[in-house]
């Protein structure tokens, strides 16, 4: 999307498809030795999102299910949030809240985004384990040296910009001063939006947000070697949740992160240490939603990851070993003068552990000047415990959960789960102008805690955890089995013409998992107590599933020349199904979508107009009630010009024809529940806007 000004490499499932959408010289692209994956190398300047999950959202195959307007979840290929590993910095992240509410990609702002890299499928032993959809990894400004030899380098930037459906500014600031061995930088974003307005020109109601994020890199290099030292805090005052029965009221970030890359005679060895941790509390905080209910939640990840990279005659082998610990407190305090929520402090997740014990080892080989291949495999412990547990007292109102409490309390609770990965990928290269990408993974991803350790049985204690914006209440399952992903992906590549040439990319996709972690119904209820809203009171519980699909990008010049400028199409088409075994159809599933565009440039100048195109969805989760949603088409232009080398200006229009639709990964609308007489309906999504960016350099 030419708003979000971005290199895109654009395809998904591991192999995956490089960039279709603007491509530029001054955005690095990151690829893993003869691996294609996706890539999005984020221009400077104007961003109109808020949302850094938003930056891939030009990638066919991925979606974002919507959440705050800072905290959307990841999607890939029908897999959501914790099922994609998430790195920031090279940092593993985890949702501290029962709702995911500080998802780990809403930890950085998009103006803090230098590279943005998603491998989907079957991703590389030596990328990620724990997930069976793919990795994203997410790199911020990387520190900047000046030439050997010269004297102190100092330089920066400034960028601002607005978007009228939700009156929201954002501004962001960056600072370097550094000598050919030396560096420090400090980054700052800072973005608040009001509640946004449908295409009816309804305020959808508890969609505000405010966001402030800092950090400061300080590094040094010689000889081959570089040491680079990151720190940083965010602040997010507030964030509502119109698909959640709770707002966010307050989240503070803090994190440290060291790494080290060194080259020898024998190879490169990469080392990594971080910290970091999340206060964060819930409640209410909107006109819509009244009444007091703290709750508080304490996590902590702590890790180091280590890998060498070594030349062998069988090829270039990748030995790594890594750690990762998780701590997480999830306390509700007493209501002062509350029957339900007093006298005593719930406490639904205590001194909850998760800590991860990994080794991997991964040999890529060029067989012949046509073939090369590469081979994975990678070994995880995972050890979960949590202290026990109690309700918010002993009268009849707290029974259901005084019960519970008193069954979670007298079970083991320590788990272990040991997981081995395997991938192998073989490409073909016949000639130039073609590649074929094969591959084969094997994935496991071990439940997170509050799937297994969330342990209410009243129905307010169970709708307070739901990641999922379906207005329906969760209890875990200490029994849980980690899900195991069979995943076999192609990918034929066609192309021409070079970087700015043709291409036609195609990229089916199948996926058989075993204990997929789904729901199992208990119970009914009416949210809110009103009798034209219907939800299910559900258990988290392992059953057998499948998902496929296919992708596709193309691009085609269209014309060049040095007076009317360049023109080129461009576009891509996602269609994704998900099943389980035994019946019904998986949640949150996209439906068939398009994307068509044709892009404009001409000297300082560069403009584009697309069209996105999504099927209805009536292949829903009936479990889950999950709503229907309606076809829809929305027309986006975009414009930007370089006024020279230190300024820039960019402005848009979001769904030109102001079309009102529901989003399809958008849940239900909790918020406007009352305000809709008591029937839920499916999230409506954003209106028209106008956006406008300026960014300076100095």
């Amino acid at each position: 999307m030419k708003h979000i000004p971005l290199l895109i490499s654009l395809a998904i499932a591991m192999p995956a498809m490089p960039a279709m959408a603007q491509t530029r010289s001054d955005a690095e692209t990151i690829v893993l030795p003869e691996m294609k994956v996706i890539v999005a190398g984020v221009k400077e300047g104007y961003r109109p999102v808020a949302d850094t999950a938003l930056l891939l959202s030009s990638t066919p195959g991925y979606s974002v299910a919507a959440g705050g307007g800072v905290s959307g979840l990841p999607m890939v290929n029908g897999f959501a949030d914790d099922r994609i590993k998430i790195r920031i910095d090279g940092m593993e992240l985890t949702s501290a809240c029962a709702n995911h509410m500080n998802a780990p990609l809403s930890y950085i702002d998009p103006q803090q985004v230098q590279r943005i890299r998603l491998i989907a499928g079957v991703t590389p032993v030596s990328v990620g384990g724990d997930s069976i959809a793919g990795s994203i990894e997410v790199q911020s400004n990387a520190p900047v040296f000046a030439q050997p030899g010269a004297g102190l380098l100092t330089q920066g930037s400034f960028a601002v910009s607005g978007r009228s459906v939700n009156n929201s500014v954002a501004t962001s600031v960056q600072a370097t001063a550094a000598s050919d061995s030396l560096s420090v930088g400090y980054s700052g974003a800072y973005t608040r939006g009001h509640s946004y307005d449908d295409g009816h020109g309804n305020k959808v109601l508890g969609s505000m947000y405010e966001s402030i994020n800092q950090a400061m890199v300080l590094a040094a290099k010689g000889q081959g070697q570089q040491l680079t030292l990151r720190a940083g805090v965010q602040h997010i005052p507030y964030q509502g949740f119109p698909n959640q029965y709770m707002d966010m009221t307050d989240n503070h970030g803090q994190f440290a992160n060291l790494a080290y890359q060194g080259t020898f005679a024998w190879g490169v060895f990469d080392a990594r240490a971080y910290w970091q941790q999340t206060e964060h509390a819930m409640g209410f905080f909107s006109a819509e939603r009244k009444g007091t209910m703290p709750m508080l939640t304490h996590g902590r990840n702590t890790g180091y990851a280590l890998m060498a990279s070594v030349p062998t005659a069988a090829g270039d082998l990748r030995l790594g070993q890594e750690w990762h610990g998780f701590r997480l407190d999830d306390y509700w305090p007493a209501v002062p003068g509350s029957m339900m929520m007093g006298p005593r402090t719930y406490l639904n997740i205590n001194d909850g552990k998760r800590d991860r014990t990994v080794l991997f080892a991964e040999l890529e080989t060029r067989h012949a000047a046509r073939w090369t291949s590469v081979l994975g495999l990678r070994g995880e412990s995972v050890r979960m415990d949590t202290g026990e547990v109690q309700a918010y007292g002993t009268n009849m109102m707290n029974m259901p959960d005084l019960m519970a409490a008193k069954a979670f309390n007298a079970r083991s609770r320590s788990q272990r789960d040991t997981n081995i990965d395997a991938m192998a990928q073989a490409t073909f290269t016949p000639d130039a102008a073609s590649d074929y990408a094969f591959a084969l993974a094997r994935k496991v991803r071990s439940p997170n805690l509050y799937e297994r350790y969330s342990w209410g049985r009243g129905s307010m204690a169970m709708t307070m955890t739901n990641w999922f914006g379906d207005g329906n209440g969760y209890v875990g399952n200490i029994d849980l089995k980690a899900e195991t992903a069979h995943t076999a992906a192609f990918t034929a590549d066609w192309h021409g013409g070079g970087e700015e040439g043709w291409f036609l990319r195609v990229n089916p996709y199948y996926s058989k998992v075993d204990n997929y972690i789904d729901v199992d119904v208990l119970a009914s209820f009416h949210p809110y107590m009103k009798m034209g809203a219907n939800g299910n009171l559900l258990r988290f519980a392992n059953h057998d599933a499948k998902l496929y699909g296919a992708n596709m990008a193309w691009q085609l010049p269209l014309a060049s020349s040095a007076r009317r400028g360049r023109i080129v199409a461009s576009g891509n088409a996602a269609w994704t199904r998900g099943k389980r075994s035994d019946g019904g159809d998986l949640y949150r599933m996209m439906p068939f979508n398009a994307l068509l565009a044709v892009e404009h440039t001409l000297g300082a100048w560069s403009s584009r107009i697309e069209t996105k195109m999504v099927a209805r969805k009536d292949k829903v989760d009936a479990r889950r009630f999950e709503p229907a949603t309606g076809g829809y088409a929305l027309v986006n232009l975009r414009s930007s010009v370089a006024l020279g080398k230190m300024a820039s200006l960019s402005a848009g229009v979001s769904n030109l024809f102001n079309r009102a639709y529901a989003d399809p990964l958008g849940g239900v609308y909790l918020s406007g529940l009352k305000a809709n007489g008591g029937v839920l309906q499916a999230l409506p999504a954003e209106g028209r806007s106008i956006d406008l960016g300026l960014q300076l350099k100095f």
